[in-house]
């Protein structure tokens, strides 16, 4: 057995979720000690400032070419005896799930139902601590203990309200459904490590499998685990919990787990799949990248056309976000077809759409999220109709709401058209028109629900149209940052761009 020389300064490479961690204590510890008498609207400003600063302290000590391995051959950005990758890539996905946090933590302040305590921000946090794991996991071990205990936050959160019946169906319906695909992705993790000798490494993994006989049992292997990374991103046919969930759930919070929870899924689906089962090398590698076109379609078209029947607003957008899958389908199917080939450029195109899309679609759909949470608190219902007349009770959270579905949709020059576009174009450059002419068609579909919402918002009327709707403070700054941020990005997607190319780039080499 080898052993490597451990340099303390690897711990940067984690530095991220060391503080998110420390964070999530100091939460518990400042709502334990002080007998709950803090203000549950402190606590959750004081966790959104701490995941801020953790952030911010990132950005300054934790970047990738900050690190330096001293040890001689080996790989420096596999860090932590190879459990961890450091790269431009799990850098990225960290910023997308620390900034969802962010946003949650000051939607959830200002939703009564939830009575958000010290265990809740704690458990928020936490949860975006294990998904920063989780995108940097370069050991098969290290990838099932992140993704779990991300998942039992997430339980934990979305019946969180306990006095709720819809929400204690929401968390046990998630907990049921989320151990039989973690019972089953286990299982194909168990067949890899039998496979491989007892290896866990990614790399060493893949170099067993490529020297073995092992065809049948890695293309078994493979499917087992695709259903683990289906269920983490709800693409069909392991999307069954996503519309009850999101339901039952509380509102701030569906807004994390539609985004930050799906970004965390196509982030180790990528980085997995490309290290362990490398195209075109193996006939497992054969099977999923051919397995990703039939996934994107059907997840596509089932959920915009479920979408379109639905009077709950937020059973609307847990369809929405079934068909959002779809769509970063379209990029992973790319990617792989692109690695196939043996066009390293092609392929870090797909993988920086995706990541592009991920980003923006965290954006979007937190801010649609908290519209529907006033809206929700104030009118007293969660059906498309509470949204009748709402540019004229709340003209500026119409707007915001205006904004987050049209990028949603994918209406030019909103940022959304433009991570469609970089979707589509990478699917043509591997000649795949046929799957964007249907991501086309599915836009054209998707038409009719959200731009209803922008209907019920300025056409149609309401009794209280003469009432003005109260915005909260915090969740009136999250659905203005978040909109500044659509056209931001709109704007400067360019530069957003070049940064998701490098950040592929990083996952290739």
């Amino acid at each position: 057995m080898a052993y490597s020389v451990f340099d303390p300064s690897q711990f940067l490479a984690i530095a991220p979720e060391i503080g998110l961690m420390l964070w999530a204590l100091v939460i518990l510890a400042l709502d334990m000690v002080s007998g709950r008498r803090i203000p549950r609207r402190t606590l959750g400003v004081l966790a959104a400032a701490g995941m801020a600063g953790v952030l911010f302290l990132s950005l300054l000590i934790a970047t990738p070419p900050q690190i330096v391995v001293p040890e001689l051959g080996s790989d420096p950005r596999s860090v932590l005896g190879g459990m961890i990758r450091h790269d431009l890539f799990a850098f990225v996905f960290r910023i997308i799930f620390i900034a969802a946090g962010i946003l949650t933590c000051l939607v959830s302040i200002d939703f009564r139902p939830l009575r958000a305590a010290g265990e809740y921000y704690a458990l928020l946090i936490l949860s975006t601590m294990a998904m920063g794991l989780m995108a940097a996991s370069n050991d098969l071990i290290m990838l099932y203990l992140a993704t779990e205990a991300s998942s039992f936050a997430l339980y934990l959160l979305a019946g969180f309200m306990r006095d709720t019946p819809r929400s204690a169906e929401a968390g046990i319906k998630y907990f049921v459904f989320g151990a039989a695909a973690s019972t089953v992705m286990l299982y194909g993790l168990a067949l890899l490590f039998g496979l491989s000798g007892g290896q866990t490494g990614y790399a060493a993994v893949a170099q067993l499998l490529a020297g073995a006989d092992t065809r049948m049992a890695a293309v078994l292997a493979v499917l087992l685990i695709i259903v683990g990374f289906a269920f983490k991103t709800s693409a069909v046919p392991f999307h069954f919990w996503t519309p009850d969930v999101y339901e039952g759930a509380p509102t701030p919070f569906v807004g994390f787990l539609s985004t930050a929870s799906k970004a965390a899924g196509f982030a180790i689906l990528m980085r997995f799949l490309l290290y362990v089962f490398e195209p075109p090398f193996s006939q497992a590698a054969v099977v999923w990248v051919q397995l990703m076109q039939p996934l994107a379609i059907l997840t596509m078209f089932l959920g915009n056309l479920l979408a379109i029947t639905q009077s709950s607003i937020k059973r609307m957008l847990a369809y929405s976000s079934i068909a959002q899958a779809g769509y970063m389908l379209i990029g992973v199917t790319a990617f792989g077809f692109a690695y196939s080939r043996q066009a390293p450029e092609a392929a870090a195109d797909a993988a920086a759409a995706v990541i592009f899309y991920a980003a923006t679609y965290m954006l979007t759909n937190i801010a649609a999220f908290a519209v529907v949470s006033i809206v929700s608190q104030r009118v007293g219902s969660e059906q498309i109709s509470a949204f009748n007349g709402l540019a004229r009770r709340a003209p500026y959270l119409a707007l915001g709401m205006t904004a987050a579905m049209l990028s949603l949709l994918g209406a030019p020059p909103l940022v959304g058209f433009v991570g469609k576009l970089f979707l589509f174009r990478a699917a043509i450059a591997d000649s795949l028109v046929m799957l964007v002419v249907v991501g086309v068609l599915n836009v054209l579909i998707s038409v009719f629900y959200y731009l209803g919402i922008v209907r019920a918002m300025y056409v149609e009327r309401s009794s209280d149209d003469p009432l003005p709707l109260p915005t909260p403070t915090a969740t009136g700054w999250v659905v203005l940052l978040s909109s500044t941020a659509i056209l931001f990005i709109t704007v400067a997607s360019t530069q957003f761009w070049g940064i998701a190319v490098d950040a592929a780039k990083a996952l290739l080499n």
